[in-house]
């Protein structure tokens, strides 16, 4: 903000009318004028004065008598304006003098020369004006601006920008920040001026960034190269950043730096160099290096109008003439403009300045501001500026200077030089700030050179300028500036305006206050005017100073106050004793406010205040009080304070204290408490709060309704101490416990109840508060056993509660309790024992005033006895009963208890006493026969009432449990009878405390109900017999229960009745006896430990019999001794059990027995079990199981708790540990150990010892865990047992022969195996043979034997060498392989050689690569020797299927010339190899052979596996070597060949292609054709594909080739080959390639013929196929026929991270298919589809993904999504023309009409040359699913621009052939003939048109096209 002008009081001071003269009159002045001075100086940012520029006023006549001659010091931001005083009168001045004081002028248009330079003032500065400034803050919602002459400009958010479309509005202020920063140099526009009313210092000036009025009048011809311009970031892209200047049709382009300095945010302002200008895109490109725009000169230009200059531009100027106060310069050629004094080159010059500007000098100069409406310049020449910099400042407002040079002494003031750090800066001291008096010529006073004291008062941002002051008060004043204002100051200040808020006041240093309304006084101020009056003088005492903004108060305490001042919360200390005002009142207590913000809180018992008085009738808010520091925690900033200053102790008397009992006299009764004298040694005053006086709340009410002052209270406990004030309670339920209740949080146990008072509720929970402080917070989960119960319904606040101790957290102090009633209940009678003791209190009350004669009326009554009456009165409830000589007193006879009798009134009738209520003198009575025989009559002897008692007590114990009979139901309590007892009667509550406010439980007359016996009659029970109901205990704990419970004996094998405490997974905790403690293991429920939660049956609270059987355990801590109790029913019915419990303890286990446990422990390895008491078991992981589903679920399938039955292993008794496994150990003499045989005591403790008897035996099936994966062929490494592990061969992996056995194995699996075999090796150790065949006995699961019954023979390994025979077919993988031959792995216990002549029936150059390790190959035996053991087979392929080779190579029944069928066998880019059906011979036919055409590439028109026919051309039976040939014209003349037929599809596959969703959706995306889609032969290829051996060389190798003589060009062809090493590599990878073919083409082949009909088929499949789509997708079907989703899922899953990574079109159809399942099966579908999608556009190109899932769309008829999807591929691939056909075929399908729009917005988006492609193809569509109209106008259009296309011609011919309208045909076609075109395209044409006349059978029309032609070929030829 502008600060306030500083206006001089009227009469008080006469300025000069000259300048540059001294004045006539001395200046008078009051000591106001350097308060009024330093006032704004504060303030104002930079409120700083500017130079006097002299000469004439331009004021009027009018201004010239109100206002006295104004002296412009030179340094004055805005004027200081002296009203006309006394008999002052206005100076003359000379009219022709020039004043520029309100005017700018522009010299170069009048042709004037001025004498001043033009100067910005408050006073001339005018709306659209252009100024450069500084940045100087950036705030919230504004950009605070230094202008030029130290004033101040405003720019709103809103004018920062000409655009605001980016950013969050929430986010305003981070938005400015970022793209404007303090310092920075901006050009500004004057937008306006607050009103001219307001005075000088307080207008605002409003200003804008936006560019749009800076460059207002520019066009894209006023940009130049070379030219600097300011421009906005307004996007910033990938090379660069695009710039706006405000013009609307203009935009700018600035490259990215290389080295990546130059980040520029969007909005930023800029300024830039020119360099380029795209007149056709209207595109300026800048370049924004710093040293280029700085040192950029704006060329003169012709023609350039005023308008174009901005702000900031740097021109070359010459000096024209030295003004007084600066100099003209010229520029630009047209322009000449003022710099000012302070904007000269030096900004420290002496008075000889002006020598330095010499007339026609250059230099560079700064645009400083422009006026459009006077047309006038200033320019700068400051070298920061001229630098485009911001000149640097290094003083700030308030330092002090001793030694500041004087440079300079003017008239109106002094030029100063700072010695500032690192360099001086430059100060300016004016005439009225030089001395306290009025100084008429400096030039005397102060000389050049002189060292002066000066204070800074404010600066000048855009001149680097100081303003100081000489003035002696400047340098005393107490707050200069605002880092002078201390908290707690006290000054004096003048008040300079009031108003309803408050008052301003002001500094004697020129600073400004507040002064808040309610600091006006001490007491309230209704009217402030009036209370402070402007211009008076007070005292005044900081409160604070935060950002700039003093407060101040007027109180005369505060002010006057001689105590510590406290500011910080670091000066709170104990003890501290200060003061405050109070800023806020509560009911629990005062909150108050110190200084600087400091705050703290006065506790309501730190008040001081009687017991029951409200705090605010005491104090008022705004009130100054002292208070004392009582405690302080600075990290929380928490301060708590008391009014008491001194305080006193509670008393001397050890008595009191926290928890003791103490009386006393009620003082004074309120409706919310009752205050007592406490009796003590002090006096003390207590508290007892109206919920405390009773237990039951209606009670409580009553209790307070009747007590009255003077009265005693005989028992109160001290449940709190506030100060000096004591909080007591008369609640029994604390009373009685006093000594046990917690007075501290260590008290506490976890798990015990305790009594306690709700002392808060809220919403989240409920505070249960016990002794002083410490307080627990029950969270509502935990309060009420109904969750949806509102708390405020269910609980009251200081009502009675038992908590029960949930957790206790010593650091946080913090304690969770549990209020359920449930853990809660009550476990005696003291609920309704207090309710009876309360109600004769409550009587006494009633009856204070009574005489004692008529008080003993209660003595005639007792209960039980009968009594004699006269009825009074009958109604619908029953009788009323008068009773002689005791007046006042009613009986009542209940309608139930007349027992059917009708009594007249008078009549006297005997009934037994039921209830007295002595508060209602009320006796209920009864008339039951049964009642009155059992009761005793009306006798007066006492003697005989005890008698009675006695007798009853022997009949009753406490704690019996008795049924009994409702005989009246009460509000609050139950009067019962029990039976079997002679019908004593009995009472028991029917709530409990924490049940107060909850619904009870309705009870009937007559209802019979179980309670126990918890008091017998005794004067503390009123003589009533107190029970408690078993709805009422339900579960109840308490560490006070020992009380209550019935002194037993605690002798091992005594039976106890023992009460539940509480129940743990393991053990149920009781208490039994008077005081003792102990447990029930979960093993002493039940006889034999096989019962699932033996818990069950139990609840806590609840009575079981028990018989003890052990002591506790030896320990120091008493309360942790547990006796062990057994609740077996053989030991309660037999005490000689015991003698087996201490057997069992002796560890006598035998091995292979059979024990049960329950599970306490359960980790990764090991389940824990508790046999019993102190016997525990483990079992081993792999001993729980042996399928591998089950060992990978352990840890699920033990619960804790659950019953588990083992066999023991082995046993150490000093760890008491039993190692037990869950198979029945069958045969101990046969089994392994590891350590021989069977141990049975003294193990050794270690942990291996534990293995030692891990009994396998062979045939065993077990669960097994893979620990290690061998390299080669060495199998696996199964871990068995906890040390035990065995081997699988590599040939008992799998029960198939497959490539790769170990795949879908890794370390840590489980697997179900079979010991094979056990032997000991040499070393000693233990070698265990395994086997995971499912085909082995046993091995099996149900849902794989069928599968493996049909897969004997595949799964058969011959163990034996007498098993073999000479050629026999077998399978084995390669062991080893050396130069010489390899072995073969045929069993794990038989292994066979093959010779290097028997390896392969063509040459092998090497054998270790073509056979290496692991390799699956299939041979013939060819000698077995049982001796020797010795194996040789052959893996020739020739002799494989076990024929001789002159069997199987047999030429003789062929001859040349026959006709043979066949099917490829491979295709070779010289011919095709050809096995003959029903033999294995293989032919070869030669390119040259294969057609009457030339064939280019042999590879392309023929796969493997198609079914073709040949003629035998060349037999050579020396080779057996077959020539084939395939030419048509080998078949013409053979009448007797029948042609074959064509391959036929499978209606199988196609069925099952129909009906399966997945594989039907694979539609255009679907696999490659191959074998699959043809006709299979029977070629070998097929065999071997069952076991995924790679597929082998065929039979016909080169080299046979080579020696053929098929085609000697060929043979050297061939032999190039094997010179060429890379031609090898390609022809090797082209073999790979072919196999791999072959082998998806037999695998659909293997589909088609044997389709898998079981998981495991696939699983063999996938797993010979890893990488075919076809196989996994069948998979996935084969899952879903079975409802199988989830399967069906990870199959998808798996398939793409098995497929290989370069396989892209494989996983693709595996990701549509994926689709497909989603689509039908998700939840939600379009959900599940998107998340598959998004996966799938990540690993596969996203073009074939987005067209795959747009042909889900479009076959599922979800054309919604299908369109959504389409809108998304028309953004992303904007330039595809497929995407855009799609998109008009959608279109179309759905018969939009709009399909122009689109064909139009894919013209404007696809690159030009696919525009034709594109129109054509729209067309088609048109002409196919469309209206042919559209589709013949595109056609149309695209001819006209292309007619030579005949192509184009042809579709378009094409389409209207389909249509059929023969008239449009022919008229085309006479188009297309009538073009020019090469003869070429028109015989096309001509032969089209022919061929069409043919088709339709004109021959008129055939001869007219015939005929036609001819002309055109006579033209041609002509």
């Amino acid at each position: 903000m502008v600060a306030p002008s500083r206006k001089v009081p009227s009469g008080k001071r006469n300025d000069s009318s000259k300048v540059f003269k001294s004045s006539k009159k001395p200046f008078k002045k009051t000591k106001d004028d350097v308060a009024a001075r330093s006032e704004a100086m504060a303030l104002q940012l930079e409120d700083v004065p500017d130079f006097p520029r002299g000469g004439g006023t331009s004021l009027s006549k009018t201004e010239r008598k109100k206002i006295y001659e104004e002296v412009d010091a030179e340094f004055e931001a805005e004027e200081r304006v002296s009203k006309r005083g006394k008999g002052g009168k206005p100076k003359k001045r000379n009219p022709s003098e020039v004043d520029e004081l309100g005017s700018l002028f522009d010299g170069g248009l009048t042709g004037k020369r001025p004498r001043y330079a033009n100067k910005i003032t408050i006073k001339n500065i005018s709306p659209g004006m252009k100024l450069l400034g500084v940045v100087t803050e950036v705030n919230q919602k504004d950009i605070v601006i230094s202008l030029p002459g130290g004033l101040r400009g405003l720019v709103r958010a809103s004018e920062a920008l000409d655009f605001t479309d980016f950013g969050n509005e929430d986010d305003e202020n981070e938005l400015l920040r970022d793209i404007f920063s303090v310092g920075q140099l901006v050009p500004c526009f004057v937008l306006q001026l607050d009103d001219d009313n307001k005075e000088a210092g307080k207008r605002k000036i409003w200003l804008s960034l936006r560019l749009s009025l800076l460059h207002k009048g520019f066009s894209l011809d006023s940009f130049q190269s070379g030219m600097v311009v300011t421009a906005n970031v307004k996007s910033v892209e990938d090379h660069g950043y695009i710039l706006q200047f405000g013009l609307p049709s203009i935009t700018g382009f600035i490259k990215k730096s290389k080295d990546g300095n130059q980040e520029l945010k969007t909005g930023q302002l800029i300024q830039g160099v020119v360099t380029n200008i795209d007149k056709e895109r209207k595109i300026v490109c800048l370049s924004s290096d710093p040293d280029s725009v700085a040192k950029c000169v704006t060329k003169d230009l012709s023609g350039m109008s005023f308008d174009l200059l901005i702000p900031g531009m740097m021109v070359n100027a010459r000096v024209q003439s030295v003004l007084e106060n600066g100099i003209l310069l010229g520029f630009l050629m047209y322009f000449t403009g003022t710099v000012d004094l302070f904007h000269l080159q030096n900004p420290m010059c002496n008075k000889s300045w002006k020598d330095e500007y010499t007339q026609t000098k250059m230099v560079n100069a700064r645009i400083l501001f422009m006026d459009p409406s006077t047309r006038a310049v200033g320019l700068t020449l400051n070298p920061h500026l001229v630098g485009n910099k911001a000149p640097p400042l290094h003083v700030s407002s308030g330092d002090i200077f001793e030694e500041a040079k004087v440079v300079r002494v003017d008239k109106s003031g002094l030029l100063l030089e700072l010695p500032s750090k690192p360099v001086s800066t430059p100060a300016y001291v004016s005439t009225y700030d030089a001395a306290e008096d009025e100084v008429n010529k400096l030039e005397k006073k102060f000389k050049e050179g002189n060292r002066i004291r000066v204070r800074i008062l404010g600066l000048k941002q855009m001149e680097g300028l100081a303003i100081g002051t000489l003035k002696e008060s400047a340098f005393e004043g107490p707050a200069f500036t605002h880092s002078d204002v201390k908290p707690g100051m006290v000054t004096k200040a003048k008040v300079i305006s009031v108003d309803t808020f408050g008052a301003i006041v002001q500094f004697p240093g020129g600073l400004k206050a507040m002064c808040p309304l309610r600091h006006m006084s001490e007491f309230e101020v209704t009217k402030p005017r009036k209370k402070f009056k402007v211009g008076a003088e007070l005292a005044f005492r900081v409160l604070g100073c935060k950002s700039k903004r003093i407060t101040v108060t007027c109180k005369k305490t505060l002010v006057k106050s001689k105590l510590p001042i406290l500011s910080s919360y670091a000066d709170a200390t104990e003890g501290l004793v200060t003061h405050g005002w109070i800023t806020k009142i509560e009911k629990h207590g005062c909150f108050v406010r110190f200084y600087n913000g400091v705050q703290g809180f006065v506790a309501r018992f730190e008040l001081g205040l009687e017991t029951g008085s409200d705090p605010s009738s005491v104090f008022h808010v705004g009130e100054v009080v002292k208070c004392r520091v009582t405690s302080a925690v600075h990290g929380t900033r928490r301060i708590n304070l008391s009014f008491m200053i001194n305080p006193t102790s509670v008393s001397e008397d050890d008595s009191i204290k926290l928890g003791s009992i103490v009386s006393g006299v009620i003082d004074s009764i309120t409706p919310q408490a009752v205050t007592v004298h406490v009796k003590s040694k002090g006096l003390l005053k207590g508290t007892v709060s109206a919920e405390h006086l009773a237990d039951h709340h209606d009670q409580a009410k009553l209790m307070l309704s009747l007590l009255r002052p003077g009265f005693e209270l005989n028992k109160l406990l001290i449940i709190d101490i506030e100060g000096n004030n004591l909080a007591l309670s008369s609640k029994y339920s604390l009373i009685k416990l006093a000594e046990e209740l917690p007075s501290d949080i260590s008290q506490l146990q976890p798990n015990s109840v305790v009594h306690g008072y709700v002392c808060n509720l809220i919403e989240n929970g409920c505070f249960v508060r016990f002794l002083g402080r410490v307080t627990g917070f029950a969270p509502r989960s935990k309060a009420i056993d109904e969750p949806r119960a509102d708390l405020s319904e269910s609980f009251f606040v200081g009502q009675s509660v038992r908590a029960n101790i949930v957790d206790i957290n010593q650091e946080k102090s913090r304690i969770t309790l549990s209020l359920k009633q449930s853990s809660c209940a009550s476990i005696d009678a003291s609920f309704i024992e207090e309710y009876f003791l309360t109600d004769e209190k409550i009587s006494d009350l009633q009856s204070s005033d009574i005489t004692e004669s008529e008080c003993s009326w209660v003595e005639k009554f007792s209960i039980g006895n009968l009594v004699k009456g006269t009825v009074h009165e009958q109604n619908d409830l029953g009788l009323v009963v008068n009773f002689d000589n005791i007046d006042n007193v009613l009986g009542f006879i209940p309608q139930y208890h007349l027992d059917g009798a009708t009594l007249e009134l008078g009549s006297v009738v005997e009934a037994v006493v039921l209830d007295i209520s002595r508060a209602e003198r009320l006796v209920d009575l009864s008339l039951r026969p049964e009642l009155k025989n059992n009761s005793t009559k009306e006798v007066s002897n006492s003697q005989s009432k005890k008698k009675r008692r006695r007798g009853i007590s022997k009949e009753l114990e406490v704690h019996q449990r008795v049924s009994a009979v409702v005989e009246i139901v009460k509000e609050q309590y139950l009067i019962l009878s029990i039976p079997e007892h002679g019908y004593t009667i009995g009472y028991a509550s029917i709530s409990d405390y924490n049940t107060q406010k909850l619904p009870v439980k309705q009870f009937s007359t007559g209802q019979s109900v179980v309670a126990s016996v918890e008091a017998l009659q005794n004067p503390s029970t009123s003589g009533r017999l107190l029970l408690l109901l078993d709805s009422v205990s339900g579960i109840s704990e308490t560490s006070h229960s020992k009380r209550t419970k019935n002194k037993s004996s605690c002798e091992v094998g005594s039976v106890v009745q023992a009460e539940i405490t509480e129940i743990k997974p393991l053990e149920v905790r009781v208490n039994f006896g008077q005081s003792f403690r102990g447990r029930i293991h979960i093993t002493e429920v039940d006889d034999i430990n096989t019962s699932e939660e033996p818990f069950s049956k139990f609840r806590v609270g609840q009575s079981v019999s028990a018989r003890v059987i052990a002591k506790p355990s030896h320990t120091n801590i008493k309360k942790s001794q547990l006796w062990e109790l057994s609740a077996k029913p053989a030991i309660l019915r037999d005490s000689s059990e015991l003698n087996g419990i201490q057997v069992r303890e002796q560890l006598e286990f035998v091995t292979g027995e059979r024990v049960s446990g329950y599970v306490y422990k359960v980790d990764k390895e090991w389940v824990w079990l508790a046999i019993s008491r102190s016997v525990t078991a483990r079992i081993f992981i792999l001993d729980t199981a042996c399928e591998a589903l089950e060992l990978e679920e352990f840890e699920r399938r033990f619960p804790i708790g659950k019953a588990v039955s083992g066999y023991v292993l082995t046993y150490n008794k000093e760890k008491k540990t039993v190692r037990l496994v869950q198979r029945p150990i069958l045969d101990i003499q046969k089994s392994i150990a590891n350590g021989g045989g069977c141990k049975t005591d003294n193990l050794d403790s270690s942990i291996p010892g534990d293995d030692a008897t891990l009994f396998i035996h062979e045939g065993d099936i077990l669960g097994g865990r893979i620990s290690k994966i061998l390299s080669g062929v060495s199998g696996l490494r199964v871990q068995i047992g906890p040390y035990v592990f065995g081997r699988v061969h590599f040939t008992e992996i799998n029960d198939s022969w497959v490539s790769n056995p170990l795949d879908g194995f890794h370390e840590g699996q489980f697997v179900k195996c079979k010991v094979l075999e056990i032997s000991n090796s040499s070393k000693g150790t233990l070698q265990i043979e395994l086997s995971l065949r499912t085909s082995l006995d046993g091995m099996s699961s149900d849902h794989l034997s069928e599968a493996s019954s049909n897969n004997v023979n595949i799964c058969k390994r011959f163990e034996r060498i007498e098993d073999l025979s000479p050629d026999m077919a077998i399978q084995g993988y390669v062991k080893n392989t050396m130069s010489k031959g390899c072995f073969i792995m045929l069993s794990r216990t038989l292994d066979a050689k093959v010779l290097l002549s028997n390896l392969c029936d063509t040459f092998v150059k090497d054998p270790e690569k073509e056979f290496p390790v692991g390799k699956l190959v299939t041979g013939r035996v060819l000698n077995v020797e049982s001796l020797s053991k010795r194996v040789d087979i052959t893996l020739k392929k020739g002799n494989a299927g076990g024929q001789p080779k002159s069997e199987s190579y047999d030429l003789k029944q062929f001859h040349v010339g026959d006709v043979i069928s066949g099917s490829i066998k491979r295709v070779e880019p010289y011919g095709l190899f050809i096995t003959i059906d029903k033999t294995s011979m293989v032919g070869l036919c030669h390119k040259s052979e294969l057609s009457d055409d030339r064939v280019e590439d042999v590879q392309a028109r023929y796969e493997a596996g198609e079914s073709v026919t040949a003629k035998i051309l060349k037999l050579d039976e020396e080779k057996q070597r077959i020539s084939l040939g395939m030419k048509s014209s080998y078949f013409m003349n053979d009448d007797d060949v029948k042609a074959q037929p064509p391959s036929e599809e499978n209606a199988n596959e196609a069925a099952s292609m129909e009906c399966d969703p997945i594989l039907a959706a694979v539609g255009d995306f679907g696999f490659e054709k191959t074998g699959c889609e043809r006709q299979s032969g029977t070629s070998q290829v097929l065999a071997q594909v069952e076991s995924r051996a790679s597929i082998p060389p065929l039979e016909v190798d080169l080299d046979d080739i080579e020696e053929s003589g098929f085609d000697n060009n060929l043979n050297e062809k061939l032999q190039g080959v094997d010179k060429d090493e890379k031609s090898k590599r390609r022809e090797k990878q082209k073999d790979k390639e072919e196999r791999e073919k072959k082998i998806q083409a037999a695998e659909g082949r293997l589909l088609e013929n044997h389709p898998p009909e079981s998981a495991d088929e696939f699983e063999k499949l996938v797993r010979s196929s890893p990488n075919s789509s076809f196989v996994w997708i069948k998979y996935m079907a084969f899952m879903l026929s079975l409802a199988d989703i989830e399967k069906a899922r990870s199959i998808a899953e798996r398939a793409l991270r098995t497929i290989n990574i370069r396989e892209e079109d494989e996983k693709l159809n595996i990701w549509v298919a994926y689709f497909n399942l989603e689509n039908e099966h998700g939840s939600p579908p379009e959900e599940a589809v998107k998340k598959v999608f998004e996966r799938a556009r990540q690993y596969c190109d996203p073009k074939k993904v987005y067209h795959a899932l747009l042909g889900v769309y479009e076959r599922t008829a979800q054309y919604k999504l299908a369109d959504k999807l389409l809108d998304e591929m028309i953004k992303k691939f904007k330039q595809s023309c497929k995407v855009w056909l799609r998109k008009v075929q959608s279109y179309l399908k759905q018969n939009e009409e709009d399909i122009q729009s689109i064909v139009n917005r894919a013209l404007l988006c696809l690159p030009r040359h696919k525009h034709i492609k594109f129109i054509s193809q729209t067309a088609i569509l048109e002409f196919k699913c469309g209206v042919a109209e559209r589709g013949r106008s595109l056609f149309e259009g695209v001819l006209r621009e292309y007619p030579k296309r005949t192509d184009l011609w042809s579709v378009y011919l094409d389409q209207e052939i389909r249509l059929g309208e023969v008239d449009v045909i022919r008229s085309l076609f006479e188009r297309a003939i009538s073009l020019s075109l090469p003869p070429k395209k028109m015989k096309f044409l001509f032969k089209k048109f022919l061929e069409y006349e043919k088709s339709a059978g004109d021959e008129e029309r055939v001869e007219y096209v015939k005929q036609r032609a001819m002309e055109y070929a006579n033209s041609v030829l002509a």
